[in-house]
């Protein structure tokens, strides 16, 4: 079923909208993939808080003009899926994560940033740890000293109080 003209720029509109958002989109072919599982691709990126959807690329071409991503728009031939995110990794870890287990999605192109991104690209950025993982990490790192400075006064209270036979005070 095509789409009229006002329908045509009401998808425009929207993908614009989107795009203008967007820190990241991956570009995916889906060439003979059931519809179970782009369901479950649409269920992952939904979680993920990724807008995922299957575009007319002439359509894809119109939104993306004028943006930091419209280097995209030589990649944009063929059967293609459209990830898009506000968060810099999401699209591209969601994308990546279901090719892994379905070889029927492949990871075409990608742009983070106006950066082009190839399919490599793509996979490394997919690879980096969600925001909340690497603020563990941080607070890992920031809180080392503190506890191997508390391990080290412990050691030397219990010393003292083994020394002793008495229990010692720590201050």
């Amino acid at each position: 079923m095509s789409l009229n003209l006002n329908d045509k720029k009401a998808v425009v509109a929207e993908i614009s909208a989107k795009v203008a958002s967007a820190q990241t989109i991956v570009l995916a072919e889906y060439r003979g993939i059931g519809v179970g599982h782009l369901t479950q691709l649409r269920a992952k990126a939904r979680t993920g808080g990724v807008y995922l959807r299957v575009l007319k690329n002439t359509l894809a071409r119109r939104a993306v003009e004028g943006t930091t991503f419209s280097g995209l728009a030589s990649e944009m031939t063929g059967p293609l899926i459209y990830a898009i995110s506000e968060d810099a990794v999401a699209a591209a870890k969601v994308i990546a994560d279901f090719a892994k287990t379905n070889d029927k999605l492949v990871v075409k192109a990608g742009n983070y940033a106006g950066k082009p991104l190839d399919k490599a690209a793509v996979i490394a950025l997919a690879s980096i740890p969600t925001r909340e993982v690497l603020i563990a990490q941080l607070l890992g790192i920031m809180l080392a000293p503190v506890s191997g400075m508390a391990r080290a006064l412990a050691a030397v209270a219990a010393k003292k109080e083994a020394e002793s036979g008495a229990p010692a005070a720590v201050s």
